[in-house]
């Protein structure tokens, strides 16, 4: 019997010491990080809001953790290409992944998606987001949300809305609309954000639902009138545009988030690092500027939380997608 008890002792002690050998050798290999450049991927062509808060991001985890953290644009495939490059990459920190609300609609809207969005990464920060807007041309008569269900219930069919792209958060928050309310209207795509502004502009598309960014100035000036904004609170830039809540119709939520992800199995010590570091970026009054010009809003939540929003984006827009028989090959 004393026999097994010594036997057993030495069984537990030795996988304490290994365990202590593991959590010492993780230790070590994140105790020195970054020892050389992070690269980041994105999914989108240079000087769109995604790659221009990555480049914001890059050049401040670039001075506070003195390695050089540089910008990859990987376009193609709705970012498809870029996130499916990082899901593959070494999981040890040198490899991130700025991705946007795209990231998530993708896993419903591809017919084959060359990632899962839960499985393959682990979220390091929510860095900002952008609302989207319900948008007409001055010429509709609706000054408000309701008037603009009235509207369109009363004309089956006669009204359109332009949105940048199919399967973006701007179509897909018309598509939402569209199924609340039972409303018969068309979606008009366009290639960009730029040139359904433009039409709701000039008229052909009477309205909208376009990310502020875009149409901001065309409100201010009032090329364009503002019904809700699709968020949580108010726009800074347009203070006196109500919510969809505040006017009336919660759950209509929709806007256009930038976040940064390493792939599964990164460290955790990595992970925490780099949210801090990325929360200290972000709360810096240039940078907290930049977004609000870019019309971001500023966020920088807990991997946890972000997390979280993955999931519910993923469960939200899956809905949306395919109730409106959406589908690219």
């Amino acid at each position: 019997m004393k026999t097994m008890v010594r036997l057993l002792a030495l069984c537990v002690a030795l996988l304490i010491v290994e365990d202590a050998g593991a959590q010492s050798a993780a230790t070590g290999a994140t105790a020195h990080y970054p020892d050389h450049p992070v690269r980041m991927i994105v999914g989108f062509t240079a000087g769109g809001p995604t790659d221009v808060i990555a480049r914001i991001v890059a050049q401040k985890l670039s001075a506070s953790l003195g390695q050089q953290f540089y910008v990859d644009d990987r376009p193609g495939a709705g970012s498809n290409i870029a996130s499916a490059e990082a899901a593959k990459a070494p999981p040890d920190g040198y490899t991130i992944t700025v991705v946007s609300t795209g990231f998530m609609v993708n896993m419903s809207l591809y017919a084959n998606v060359p990632y899962d969005a839960v499985k393959d990464f682990a979220p390091i920060t929510m860095v900002a987001y952008s609302p989207n807007v319900i948008v007409v041309n001055p010429s509709v008569p609706a000054n408000n949300v309701k008037e603009l269900i009235e509207l369109i219930k009363v004309n089956p069919g006669k009204y359109s809305f332009a949105g940048p792209g199919i399967g973006s958060t701007p179509h897909l928050s018309g598509e939402l609309f569209k199924q609340k309310f039972e409303l018969d209207m068309v979606h008009v795509p366009f290639p960009g954000a730029a040139q359904a502004a433009t039409s709701t502009i000039g008229g052909h598309t009477p309205i909208a639902f376009i990310a502020l960014p875009t149409v901001l100035a065309s409100i201010q000036d009032g090329k364009l009138r503002a019904l809700a904004v699709l968020a949580i609170e108010r726009g800074a830039e347009i203070p006196n545009v109500p919510t969809m809540r505040e006017a009336g119709y919660p759950d209509q939520e929709a806007d256009t988030l930038t976040g940064v992800l390493a792939p599964k199995g990164t460290p955790k010590e990595i992970i925490d690092l780099l949210q801090r570091e990325i929360a200290k970026a972000v709360a810096q009054p240039d940078v907290k500027e930049h977004l609000l010009k870019l019309g971001f809003e500023p966020v920088a939540n807990k991997p946890e939380e972000f997390g979280a929003r993955i999931k519910s984006e993923i469960a939200k827009w899956g809905k949306v997608v395919h109730e409106a028989h959406l589908r690219i090959e």
